[in-house]
């Protein structure tokens, strides 16, 4: 089991201690966001009049706003990567068809390269008897 962390951090100036199993650096890092997005608010002329609960409110809409675009982004990272896993699939299907579809023909040549030289066999031989007869 993992053990569970405790470590303080500062968020908007104030200090907590966050207590989790993720390690010491995910927190910090989820506090660092938070962080981030209080001084992106805090740009906006509007934030400085808010009430604490509309800040608190804001806030929350922000971070549910940047989840739910990385969530659609996912989705799409998704779709995209089973579409282009078909296309693989399909490709792969259309190679071995490919493949055997060659070999076929390989083995066609082949077949056609020994009845050419079992012709080309019996022309000598048939030249050879009208020679033979012509000289008799």
């Amino acid at each position: 089991m993992n053990k569970m962390n405790n470590i303080e951090v500062i968020i908007n100036n104030k200090r907590y201690n966050l207590r989790g199993y993720e390690s010491e650096e995910y927190l910090q890092k989820i506090a660092s966001y938070i962080n981030n997005k209080h001084a992106e608010l805090k740009k906006k002329d509007f934030y400085k009049m808010l009430d604490s609960d509309m800040k608190g409110i804001l806030m929350e809409i922000n971070i549910a706003d940047d989840y739910f675009k990385v969530r659609n982004q996912l989705k799409e990272i998704e779709t995209e990567n089973e579409t282009k896993s078909n296309e693989i699939y399909n490709l792969k299907h259309e190679l071995v068809a490919l493949h055997t579809k060659h070999d076929l023909k390989e083995k066609e040549i082949e077949t056609l390269k020994q009845e050419l030289n079992e012709a080309q066999k019996k022309i000598i031989r048939l030249e050879t008897e009208l020679m033979d007869k012509n000289r008799s």
